[in-house]
């Protein structure tokens, strides 16, 4: 596996180290086959090997079967529009759930994250630059921030779905991070669902799902195509299966892994 480039700040500006973004996919920290069923063991197993980053990181996690099943049975949807409001409270109120349960089992682990919801940096369905701009300067005191998906307001009694992919989205074309790591239940990008055959790297000089014949699922296709558009920015962009952790730590340290890299 080839050495990433690093990046340098000119001597003139303050050192803020460039950062590793981890999207926590909703299938690897919940059980998607029970409703509001945290993967408890999934996320201590994580957590545990995330102790093992030097470099500092922000994580951002999808809902799973929290926020992403009232999302359904509600029918609310990425598009802003006047949703259930009873439905936007639970699906908000489902997300702080597990939003805590993730913050509560990274301290058992001896980390120390810091809730950084997207309300905090996001308005209506633009990021405050202002604002995504200070979350290294948090994670250079030693803190993980951690923001998730959710249902944001977005005016004119309208709500939409944010989803953690397009949080991660966002946050790379503004922060230019290093890398940034899309955890899951499967190994990668495979060519054959049916036989594993997994795609070891995409390029940008193959850009499209139809270039690479990829073979995908729904949640999975939107997953690729905000990777896709991430490494066209400059960002590597691994895949990695969450049930075996030590690849998240590989490949942030630049060793061997089973995955799929998106090369920036």
């Amino acid at each position: 596996m080839p050495k990433y480039e690093r990046y340098f700040l000119k001597p003139s500006i303050p050192l803020i180290k460039i950062m590793i973004l981890i999207k926590l996919g909703g299938s690897i920290i919940t059980n998607k086959q029970k409703p509001l069923t945290a993967n408890v063991s999934a996320i201590k197993q994580i957590a545990s090997h995330l102790r093992k980053v030097k470099e500092q990181c922000m994580i951002v996690h999808g809902g799973g079967s929290f926020g992403h099943y009232w999302s359904v049975k509600y029918d609310m949807h990425t598009k802003p529009d006047r949703y259930s409001i009873k439905g936007v409270s639970i699906v908000k109120n489902s997300m702080v759930e597990l939003n805590k349960l993730v913050l509560q089992l990274f301290h058992q682990s001896g980390l120390n994250p810091y809730c950084l919801p997207p309300t905090d940096f996001i308005f209506g369905n633009k990021p405050i630059i202002k604002k995504v701009k200070e979350i290294p300067k948090i994670a250079n005191t030693g803190l993980i921030p951690v923001s998730y998906g959710d249902v944001m307001w977005f005016g004119k009694n309208k709500f939409y779905i944010l989803s953690g992919d397009k949080i991660m989205g966002i946050l790379t074309r503004i922060l230019k991070p290093r890398l940034a790591v899309f955890v899951t239940n499967v190994d990668g990008v495979y060519s054959n669902i049916k036989t594993r055959k997994l795609i070891h790297e995409i390029t940008t000089e193959r850009p499209t799902i139809a270039d690479v014949k990829m073979d995908v699922t729904g949640g999975m296709n939107r997953k690729i195509k905000e990777a896709m558009n991430m490494s066209r920015n400059g960002t590597n962009v691994f895949f990695v299966n969450g049930k075996i952790p030590q690849r998240i730590v590989n490949a942030i340290n630049d060793k061997e892994f089973e995955g799929t890299l998106f090369r920036g």
